[in-house]
């Protein structure tokens, strides 16, 4: 019988080549350290709405009526929010067995705090946003521990 706890994880952060770039973010810390304690549960929100692996870079874009849309920064007019809000509407309701998630920091789907908001011309605003996802799922298991890996040690610590 396996009493792990359940984390739920961005998919770039355990290795995975899933980011727009066709890189990883893999965490040592993470992945060495912690996997012995917990089960992860990966996830990358792209790439479960069928974007490729490279893809041009998403943004935030606060939109003029304060909606938050992501779109690609090449083609803003090219919006996958309803894409993402969907995938999270289908998706979240099975996580309910996880102790907490592990997310991307900055990303546009996964970034818990401090993600760069766009305004509908461009031009870089304030980091004041939260990727899509990890939106979601803050409102619809606010009790949920999140963190991201900008709040975490990159690498293993030496014993």
């Amino acid at each position: 019988m396996n009493n792990k706890p359940v984390v739920g994880i961005s998919g770039c952060l355990t290795g995975a080549t899933v980011r727009f770039d066709g890189g990883h973010k893999r965490m040592d810390f993470v992945m060495n350290s912690l996997a012995p304690w917990v089960d992860y549960k990966p996830i990358c929100p792209e790439v479960a709405i069928g974007l490729p692996v490279p893809r041009p870079a998403l943004r935030l874009i606060q939109t003029t009526c304060g909606d938050i849309r992501m779109r690609y920064s090449h083609a803003p007019h090219d919006d996958v929010t309803e894409r993402m809000n969907a995938f999270a509407d289908r998706f979240l309701p099975t996580i309910g067995e996880l102790a907490g998630f592990i997310v991307c920091a900055k990303s546009p789907s996964c970034g818990m705090e401090r993600v760069r908001l766009y305004d509908e011309k461009g031009n870089r605003g304030r980091k004041a946003g939260t990727g899509l996802f990890t939106a979601a799922m803050m409102d619809k298991y606010p009790w949920l521990p999140i963190e991201d890996d900008g709040r975490l040690p990159a690498q293993d610590r030496p014993e």
